[in-house]
């Protein structure tokens, strides 16, 4: 053997046992990141927007979505087939679809998207002449006996549940309505909602419950076919006809996205802490309009002609429904709470007619 020889059996083993060692340590590495990764897969917050298909729902999977660092995983329900410009700006939220009156739907959310942290209720039948016309499909619909029943199957409490409400559980003989005033409903709409309201704060844990005003604002992703107020006035002013609007039922229309700012935020403080919320909130803007007042301030910011605008009394149309006078609404208490302040009226028309409004 050549004396060069020496050794350098012991110089390969040498070699072979640090890459061993290396690849061990880039095993072990990789493992450690794909543990990690899975880790922080199962952490992700689940969040399930109930009635994701109509115009509240829709900007609320848009305001989850825009959020930075995305850090929610986002599903959605819906009755009748969702549509295809909505699924694609989505996606990958999942779309389930569901029957709120039955539940059926709901176990196939648990078995392939889980059980939710967050569950927004956006679903109703809000059309008051409709409800009044059909009672028993009001309160199936509007009393979400199915969902609760769902969430409660798991037992552990550990979903928040947002629930959309409405002005109209207030009687309507005063101005300024707080959460804590009795509510007294003077149509059938308003007597579900306030048996929704109920049944929730009997049988959840963990509520938020939104009593919100006239919701109004942009067209959706996927425009819904309901008349939307701000577009309608805009529409009907802009043909030069003379218009009749109510001068004596006052509501707090609030702009879309600080309905969406106060369930993200809602949202978020849940899944950070997880501290008990058990919350009743007024959801309105922080203007007392009559619809007259709301024509009169979509024609200031489009530079219509306000004298065709005439004000008439709400008793001299016969709409089916009673209609409470005067349900604004106290927003103290949202402001204190979440520290969201809804913008003025004026300035939501704008944002809804687009940049050239009020130019």
């Amino acid at each position: 053997m050549h004396p060069w020889d020496c050794g350098r059996g012991e110089i390969a083993n040498s070699s072979l046992e640090e890459s061993a060692r290396q690849l061990l340590f880039l095993l072990s590495f990789r493992d450690c990141v794909w543990e990690r990764g899975r880790e922080r897969e199962m952490d992700r917050k689940r969040v399930l927007v109930v009635g994701g298909t109509g115009y509240l729902g829709q900007h609320l999977l848009q305001g989850f979505l825009e959020m930075e660092g995305k850090p929610y995983d986002v599903a959605f329900t819906h009755h009748s087939s969702p549509p295809q410009k909505l699924l694609d700006a989505v996606s990958p939220c999942p779309a389930f679809p569901v029957d709120l009156q039955t539940g059926q739907g709901f176990d196939t959310i648990s078995a392939t998207f889980g059980q939710p942290d967050v569950v927004i209720n956006c679903a109703a039948l809000s059309i008051p002449r409709a409800c009044e016309t059909d009672p028993d499909a009001a309160m199936a619909t509007n009393v979400p006996s199915s969902l609760v029943k769902w969430l409660s199957s798991t037992g552990n409490g550990s979903t928040l549940l947002i629930h959309l409400s409405t002005d109209q559980v207030y009687e309507g003989e005063k101005s300024f309505y707080k959460e804590d005033d009795e509510t007294i409903p003077v149509n059938v709409y308003g007597k579900s909602k306030v048996a929704a309201e109920q049944f929730i704060q009997s049988n959840c844990s963990n509520f938020a419950i939104l009593r919100s005003s006239i919701i109004y604002g942009p067209q959706t992703i996927s425009p819904v076919t309901k008349s939307l107020p701000i577009q309608w006035i805009d529409s009907v002013l802009s043909r030069g006809d003379k218009v009749e609007f109510f001068h004596d039922e006052f509501r707090c229309p609030v702009y879309v996205n600080d309905v969406v700012a106060t369930i993200l935020t809602l949202t978020k403080n849940w899944t950070t802490d997880g501290r008990q919320i058990q919350l009743v909130l007024n959801v309105g803007g922080p203007d007392r309009v009559s619809r007259f007042q709301m024509a009169e301030t979509v024609a200031a910011v489009r530079g219509y002609d306000i004298s065709l605008i005439k004000a008439v009394s709400s008793s001299s149309v016969n709409r089916g429904v009673r209609s409470p006078a005067d349900i604004s609404m106290d927003i103290s208490r949202l402001v204190q709470t979440l520290n969201i302040t809804p913008i003025p009226f004026i300035d939501g028309v704008k944002l809804t007619l687009g940049p050239a409004a009020g130019s």
